[in-house]
């Protein structure tokens, strides 16, 4: 396994078949993960395909397994960033921490994804703009 954050809040690994092993630490490590998995959970259920899938929850850990959602995005200019996060909306979710670090690029379907919901607010359904 790959380590790619060990911080505070969270150590991110990433294996070699595919698959991104989050383990929260610290401060509320319990409700953000418990946030993270219902979030994932319901852009699963609205197939939202620009986001991790969750793969498995352990709340003893608390840790989730997800699949890998590409490689980091070294540059990417604000008003990108914006529509990305902005689409999200569409599926009843704002990310509350919409910082490129948060973006990778899947690169087998060229598609920007979103990671890290462990801030993110489920809007209420008079919240979600209507689909075009």
């Amino acid at each position: 396994m790959l380590q790619v954050k060990d911080t505070l809040r969270a150590t991110v690994q990433l294996t070699f078949d595919g698959r991104v092993f989050k383990t929260y630490h610290g401060p509320d490590a319990q409700s953000r993960f418990a946030r993270e998995v219902q979030v994932l959970r319901h852009l699963a259920a609205r197939g939202c395909d620009f986001v991790p899938r969750l793969l498995e929850a352990d709340p003893g850990i608390p840790r989730i397994i997800t699949t890998n959602c590409g490689s980091r995005v070294e540059h990417l200019d604000e008003a990108r960033s914006r529509e990305i996060f902005a689409e999200l909306e569409n599926f009843g979710v704002r990310h509350d921490d919409q910082d490129k670090r948060n973006i990778t690029y899947r690169q087998a379907d060229g598609r920007f994804c979103i990671i890290d919901f462990e801030y993110a607010t489920l809007l209420d359904p008079l919240q979600i703009p209507p689909h075009d």
